[in-house]
């Protein structure tokens, strides 16, 4: 079974959504404002999140910027009555799968939410080389490719396995200009819009994890790629 958090904070909308998503074989987490959507997340683990835009003491676009800093991997979508070109935008850049606005059929979300689960897996279950080295210097950081830890001057950052790949691989074509297409299809598994978009959140995460160190550099070259560098 499938777990779901559920960011929703109108009564009749939400208990409409539960129940479906139960139906369709969803446990399903409902939190009715973002923080407590937030505190939710902390303590479980989910497939997938969806957030709606429009919410009490913290709104879904908040919200979702404070789970990917706990888990970039975990896939999200946003619900919203608003139909602005600005909003959707705002929302796909923060890395979300899907931007739904209402009203719309709970089949059709559904869909969507199976689509999203299924592109997910396939992703995470994606062979990439696997680092053979247990430990990879670049520049001033040493690189625990068992542990997934980025250590520098004392200071040790953990991050997760997808990031640990795209480290690895932008490392093995260093210095050199890497196709965005390359990169997606290495580590995604697909070149969409969906997962540009979150690459780019990955890259960011990779930025500021290797920030420490201005000899690295990942820089960007419009249309093309990015080219990572290290001396």
């Amino acid at each position: 079974m499938r777990n779901v958090l559920l960011a929703e904070d109108d009564q009749d909308f939400g208990t409409m959504l539960k129940q479906y998503l139960t139906l369709n074989k969803f446990k399903v987490t409902w939190a009715m404002n973002g923080e407590e959507a937030f505190e939710a997340f902390t303590k479980g683990t989910f497939d997938i999140c969806i957030l709606d835009v429009m919410m009490p003491v913290m709104d879904g676009f908040t919200l979702a910027k404070k789970i990917i800093d706990i888990n970039p991997e975990v896939p999200f979508l946003f619900l919203t009555a608003r139909k602005t070109k600005e909003d959707k935008v705002k929302g796909l850049k923060l890395g979300a799968d899907d931007y739904v606005v209402k009203p719309f059929e709970a089949e059709e979300l559904i869909f969507r939410i199976k689509n999203i689960i299924k592109r997910t897996e396939q992703q995470n279950n994606l062979q990439t080389d696997e680092p053979k080295e247990k430990s990879i210097t670049i520049g001033n950081y040493t690189f625990d490719t068992e542990n997934l830890e980025l250590k520098i001057n004392g200071e040790v950052n953990k991050i997760t396995a997808k990031e640990a790949k795209l480290l690895y691989y932008l490392f093995n074509n260093r210095n050199q200009l890497i196709r965005r297409e390359d990169i997606l299809t290495h580590i995604w598994g697909k070149t969409d819009f969906f997962s540009g978009r979150s690459m780019d959140v990955f890259i960011s995460r990779i930025r500021k994890y290797l920030k420490n160190d201005p000899s690295i550099t990942i820089e960007s070259v419009r249309g093309i790629g990015l080219e990572f560098n290290t001396k």
